[in-house]
């Protein structure tokens, strides 16, 4: 035994340690953690080098007798024994496992119900729409649009405590009493329906059956949630081309914008999106007395919360009497910025959530720096890099979070509409196959991906491929 006395610098105190640089630098450690009340791995020992290591051989270090060592962190409390016992993966039941894990449970195709399982998992990525389902208490009934959301909301409820694939048999016995198109069949039995349909019905559905919310997050059953969380707007000016000075503006809505595929080797979304703001259309002209030609050039004047993204990717072939499928690649982003879509007037209005997004990027992307940072170099290191959360600190409401921003107060006020402009991707629903009929929809395994797998989607062959894509507005905060 090699013992060196020396001295451990922390907190403005000092001191007197015996170190023994035969035994491993954790050891070391552990003392120190006695001593100050410094958890292991909160301790940042300063070394001629770097930062002393769990691994370092303290031999190596060539200690003087009373050399100083600075040492920083936060000091805890010693470990209390757990208040609750551990419990066992083998131990738990469906609902502690989902719990646990937090992985979605899959649906059980019930015979080419892939399109419909497919649907519901994607439309599980907008918790608000669960949670306003469950404010509805009615039991089924004879009216079959609104037992479409009773039997959605218990099968969500379900899927929330179980860790393995659902059947859902009741949804679709109830879909197909909304919707008889979903209960057609073939020689071999229910046929292939298709998911933006399914989407589509669905959708409609809930817009009159759904309650929506108040500013304060509660239930205001005199608004839609479709019409709040999914629902934008377009301002059109209508131009004719041989009589400018005949013109008209109108408003229209929408709950998904169609994306056409381009006849390139690659589509971009984003600029078939602009593309598709301008049209030419024809129709009667009063002051010309005859058919003649318009222009119709839209700009986006609201925009909800989840935008809905539909990739036109089936084309009725006449020869073979089916709806082929475009193979192409379909180049779409993680991050969506619907802005430059807008009107001016709101895009305006966007400019400050915009501009508070690009903030809280801009300090993810420095706490990222200073982490690598640190990692690479610890002698740059500080007692106040760790930094505890105040547990104790009320929770803002997100309309009090816009008002302390200076968000525009029409925005604030109009509940479900995206305040920034700027999305994330948060669900996609893919297809498998080379026509609508004998495809394939992702449905009954759900795995988790990372945002290197999301390209992967695009197309290109017979693999899945994405068909519609869920972009949720970021989150502002404090």
């Amino acid at each position: 035994m090699v013992s060196i006395p020396i001295v451990i610098k922390w907190a403005g105190k000092k001191y007197d340690v015996e170190i023994d640089i035969n035994q491993p630098a954790g050891v070391f450690k552990q003392k120190l953690y006695e001593l100050t009340g410094v958890p292991i791995d909160r301790q940042k020992i300063l070394i001629k080098g770097g930062m002393l290591k769990d691994n370092t051989d303290l031999s190596t270090l060539k200690f003087k007798p009373k050399q100083v060592i600075m040492m920083m962190g936060t000091a805890g409390e010693l470990p209390k024994e757990p208040t609750q016992k551990t419990v066992f993966e083998e131990d738990m039941t469906e609902e502690q496992l989902a719990e646990a894990y937090k992985v979605p449970s899959g649906l059980v195709n019930l015979g080419n119900t892939c399109y419909m399982n497919a649907t519901l998992q994607c439309m599980r990525a907008i918790p608000e729409l669960q949670e306003q389902l469950n404010t509805i208490t009615d039991p089924i009934g004879t009216d079959s649009q609104k037992n479409l959301a009773i039997s959605l909301r218990d099968l969500y409820q379900k899927l929330a405590n179980s860790s393995n694939a659902y059947t859902p048999l009741v949804f679709l016995q109830t879909l197909r009493n909304a919707f008889p198109q979903f209960a057609e069949r073939g020689a071999n039995g229910y046929l292939q329906q298709d998911a933006e349909e399914c989407w589509g019905q669905l959708v409609t559905s809930l817009k009159d059956c759904t309650p929506g919310r108040t500013i304060e997050g509660q239930t205001d059953t005199s608004k839609s949630f479709v019409d709040q969380f999914l629902k934008g707007e377009f301002t059109s000016e209508i131009v004719c081309d041989e009589d400018p000075e005949d013109k008209t503006v109108s408003t229209e809505s929408f709950l998904k914008l169609p994306v056409n595929i381009s006849s390139g080797i690659s589509t971009y979304m984003l600029s078939e999106i602009e593309n598709s703001l301008t049209q030419q259309i024809e129709k009667f002209s009063d002051k010309l007395n005859k058919q003649t030609m318009y222009t119709k050039k839209s700009k986006i004047s609201r925009l909800p919360s989840y935008i809905t993204i539909n990739f036109i990717r089936f084309q009725w072939k006449q020869a073979e009497q089916i709806r082929a499928k475009i193979l192409k690649r379909v180049k779409f982003p993680l991050d969506l910025d619907m802005t430059p879509y807008c009107t001016p007037e709101l895009q305006e209005k966007l400019k400050t959530g915009k501009a508070k997004i690009k903030e809280m990027q801009d300090k993810e992307l420095e706490k990222k720096k200073r982490e690598k940072a640190i990692k690479d170099n610890p002698l740059i290191a500080k007692d106040d890099d760790v930094k505890m959360e105040d547990s104790n600190k009320e929770q803002k409401k997100q309309y009090e979070i816009y008002r302390d921003l200076k968000i525009d107060n029409s925005l604030i006020e109009d509940v479900g509409c995206n305040v920034t402009g700027q999305y994330d991707l948060v669900a996609v629903l893919t297809h498998m196959g080379r026509n609508a009929d004998s495809g394939k929809f992702d449905d009954d395994k759900v795995t988790a991906i990372t945002s290197e797998d999301i390209p992967k989607l695009e197309g290109g062959g017979d693999w899945h491929t994405a068909y519609i894509c869920l972009y949720k507005a970021k989150e502002l905060k404090e």
